[in-house]
């Protein structure tokens, strides 16, 4: 069975494949499409445009794959992304692809790649160029897990000898200064590359080039050495972010127009990536006596049972063994245990958090203060930083800890403890301690519930579970664009929204009242690019809990009175023809609860902020 389709009058048509679970059931769209069937019934028109004769053949030959065993269909952004880039590919024309982070841009690509390789009449090849090791290893993750065969290159010596090898019709390539792990540096990747075509370098085949993350300011740069390098090349660039302001004439003048575009909120609209929430945390650095500690901890679990308050108060004794660390530090530190004991979500263990720092020396002094807590060998650092013996030659020791000192002795602890082996030892294994850390942040969120990073993982690290992105970090467009959709991904039915924890104020919503998230750190995109990406925690908190209260009062309004649990038994249960009968209702009152709590979970300790007198709260 390749594809599964169920619809009504009132909700249109949704379609997927066998085993698709219902939250990931998806809604054909169709702009320019004629609507004069949907004025009468979404469920025919929807049908008309899925499901004419060559748009299902076309569907189920060319958008349907196995990805690592799960068997996946395109949505409809993907679809027309490739009808149109096929068109701007027959024509030998470039273009940009901008389809926002977390709408499936990898498997776009795969779709795009597979086209062209199957052209009749064109020994089409296909080169795709990233500058990040993250990018890199998805890319080859994502073409390897729909079986196809990609060859991912080790140097720019290796790149040309791919290139001059009929064989290798799929290739992938990091833009990095070989032989450090400096990422991104384009100057030296043409130079490596040029180097080793003396002579020229005439590939067999047609060559199209994919510059992944086409946005980066060095794109302009890359896109040239390619078109020298490989003259007849065809680059179409894709971007998961918008592009900035200044620099969007640029892009579109050496990649080409957009080819196709599908935003955020086009995204969020369509379920495919989740609403991200957010708010701006002032940190106290003057809470230090212990009459101060406590008040703050009053605060922060004002909204919890008598029960709740009391275990939390009997593992407060570690908390409070932060505030051995820097002022900063420990604030955030303690900000962030509370989170873990309070969130739901957190709490549970079903998700886990992201903390950026703005240093290696930071991350290390935070790693210190969680491993004094319950986050012990349940929170890892993941950075460029790989311990070596000559990092601290000539350091001072002693009371006076230098910066290198204190992040050397932190790594060679970090992954002593983790591998249970002498330090010595295990200080050469940070790659494969990165490895198994980002794979149990992934599959078992409850055992790694916080990754501390600088840098790495902000791209191209794809983590379900992730809910809350703690910043610590000055940030700004891409890099802050790209960091924040780090939690967007879908997960199980209690990820509903992922949150963005600011203590930086980077949109300076702290120094007034007004919540504009398209400014300031936001400044360099046109604001229609980003409107509607951020949007205040409380206040939507609060429409969430409203929104979810009145479901729960809809779902019960039919019970007849004395509205006592009988009534609600009999209603639910054992009205009309029976207990089976009434699953359904159950069901969805069971659902509807559960989000009820969960919206109220979310803002328990806040409902004064979020507008509640103290009679409703």
């Amino acid at each position: 069975m390749q594809l599964v389709m169920a619809g009504n009058d009132t909700e249109g048509l949704r379609y997927g494949v066998i085993e698709t679970p219902e939250k990931y059931w998806l809604r054909w769209k169709e702009a320019d499409a004629p609507d004069a069937a949907a004025a009468t019934s979404p469920l025919l028109a929807e049908l008309g445009h899925l499901c004419t004769p060559s748009r299902l053949l076309e569907l189920i030959h060319d958008f349907v794959v196995f990805d690592a065993g799960v068997k996946k269909i395109c949505r409809h952004n993907q679809y027309f992304g490739v009808k149109e880039a096929r068109k701007h590919v027959g024509r030998r024309d470039g273009g940009i692809i901008w389809h926002t982070q977390g709408s499936g841009k990898s498997l776009t690509m795969v779709w795009l790649a597979k086209w062209i390789r199957e052209l009749k009449g064109v020994d089409g090849r296909v080169l795709i160029v990233t500058d990040r090791t993250e990018l890199d290893e998805q890319i080859e993750m994502v073409f390897k897990g729909v079986d196809e065969d990609i060859y991912r290159t080790k140097s720019g010596a290796d790149l040309a000898k791919a290139l001059r090898d009929p064989v290798n019709s799929l290739i992938c390539s990091l833009v990095h200064k070989f032989g450090s792990s400096e990422e991104g540096n384009v100057d030296q990747y043409v130079s490596e590359l040029r180097s080793h075509i003396s002579g020229g370098l005439r590939p067999p085949g047609e060559i199209f080039v994919f510059v992944d993350e086409c946005h980066r300011t060095q794109s302009g740069k890359l896109h040239r050495a390619m078109k020298a390098i490989l003259p007849g090349a065809t680059l179409i660039g894709f971007t998961g972010t918008p592009l900035l302001r200044a620099d969007k004439q640029r892009s579109i003048e050496i990649f080409g127009p957009y080819i196709h575009t599908y935003k955020y909120d086009e995204a969020v609209d369509d379920g495919v990536v989740l609403d991200l929430r957010y708010e701006a945390r002032d940190i106290d650095q003057d809470i230090t006596s212990e009459a101060k500690i406590d008040q703050w901890f009053e605060s922060k679990t004002k909204g919890l049972s008598d029960l709740a308050q009391a275990q939390l108060r009997q593992r407060w004794g570690t908390m409070k063994k932060v505030t051995s660390s820097l002022p900063r530090i420990r604030e955030i530190a303690a900000d962030i245990l509370m989170d873990m004991e309070t969130r739901d979500r957190l709490k549970s263990g079903r998700g886990n958090a992201m903390l950026v720092s703005d240093s290696v020396y930071a991350a290390c002094r935070f790693f210190e203060a969680f491993s004094e807590t319950e986050l012990k060998d349940r929170c890892a650092i993941v950075t460029s930083c790989s311990p070596a013996a000559g990092d601290i030659k000539g350091e001072e020791t002693g009371e006076k800890l230098t910066e290198r000192l204190l992040k050397f002795d932190t790594y060679r602890k970090m992954l002593a403890d983790y591998f249970d082996e002498p330090a010595d030892r295990a200080m050469h294994r940070t790659e494969q301690f990165e490895q198994e850390v980002k794979r149990r942040f992934v599959n078992e969120p409850g055992q790694m519930k916080l990754l501390i990073v600088v840098d790495k993982l902000l791209t191209g690290f794809d983590a379900p579970p992730a809910t809350y992105l703690y910043i610590d970090k000055k940030m700004q467009d891409h890099g802050l664009f790209q960091a924040i959709c780090r939690v967007n991904r879908l997960d199980g039915e209690d990820k509903e929204y992922g949150y963005i924890i600011d203590y930086k104020d980077l949109f300076k919503s702290l120094e007034g009242a007004i919540q504009d998230y398209t400014g300031e750190a936001f400044d360099g995109y046109d604001r229609e690019d980003v409107k509607g990406l951020l949007k205040d925690r409380l206040e939507q908190g609060r429409k969430r809990l409203e929104e979810t209260r009145e479901a729960v009062k809809a779902l019960c309004e039919p019970v007849e009175p004395p509205y006592d649990s009988d009534a609600y038994r009999h209603y639910f249960c054992h009205g009309g023809k029976g207990l089976a009968a009434n699953e359904r209702k159950r069901l969805t009152l069971y659902r509807a609860v559960a989000a009820f709590v969960r919206a109220y979970a979310n803002l328990a300790n806040e409902m004064i902020e979020a507008g509640y007198t103290c009679t409703h709260a």
